[in-house]
């Protein structure tokens, strides 16, 4: 419960926001439970406007089953994703709702590079959208960098990017690319706080969202 608190806090200056916005705003949980020495449950929850609050674009529930394949570096999981959509019809202020089931896998591995953390993600989807199907690949490159401090330890200030591309595998093969930067707080090993910017490219438009994210372990 306090974590859904502190995202309720984080979102007040939002409010200041019109409803007629063209930034969005995303409110992401991303929890990972170890299961012994190997192995880790991985869940999130994200909530995502059209505007800067209050009205919903996406409900993404997720989880999965993770394995290390070596101690701390590489992870390789299994998932499945529940996506609730509402798009606006054409020309239109009405909505319709999509439901979308999808599993997927990935693959994370580690590395450093003096003071820069980067986390390389591979994931494969399997989406069954109503009575569609359709596959696609994401490659996610992320760095963070601590700069009160010389390594990402307790109560510390750092810097974070990422840029993450899907491609489809039959139609439009470009399907996004998301470029994100922000400000996090690493408040303890388990709990961490963010805050940033990200531009997301789709064909032929793009769209701007303010993210607020939690990372929790236990």
């Amino acid at each position: 419960m306090r974590i859904w608190i502190v995202i309720a806090f984080g979102a007040l200056p939002l409010l200041g926001f019109a409803q007629d916005s063209n930034l969005g705003n995303w409110f992401i949980y991303f929890g990972n439970k170890k299961i012994g020495a190997n192995w880790n449950w991985h869940h999130e929850v994200q909530y995502r406007n059209y505007n800067a609050i209050g009205d919903l674009e996406q409900l993404l529930l997720r989880t999965g089953l993770g394995r290390n394949l070596t101690p701390g570096n590489n992870n390789l999981l299994l998932g499945y994703g529940f996506i609730l959509s509402q798009n606006y019809l054409p020309n239109s202020s009405d909505k319709t709702e999509v439901a979308e089931h999808r599993l997927y896998q990935q693959f994370i591995t580690l590395q450093s590079i003096g003071r820069v953390k980067l986390q390389h993600r591979y994931r494969f989807e399997q989406r069954f959208i109503e009575d569609d199907f359709k596959l696609r690949f994401r490659y996610f490159l992320s760095l963070n960098v601590p700069l009160t401090q010389k390594d990402m330890l307790d109560r510390t200030l750092y810097a974070s990017a990422y840029n993450e591309i899907f491609l489809n595998t039959r139609e439009t093969v470009f399907d996004r690319n998301r470029l994100y930067a922000g400000l996090g707080y690493k408040l303890h090993s388990n709990l961490r706080f963010e805050v940033g910017y990200m531009n997301q490219f789709l064909n032929g438009r793009n769209r701007d969202q303010i993210n607020l994210i939690v990372f929790a372990s236990f």
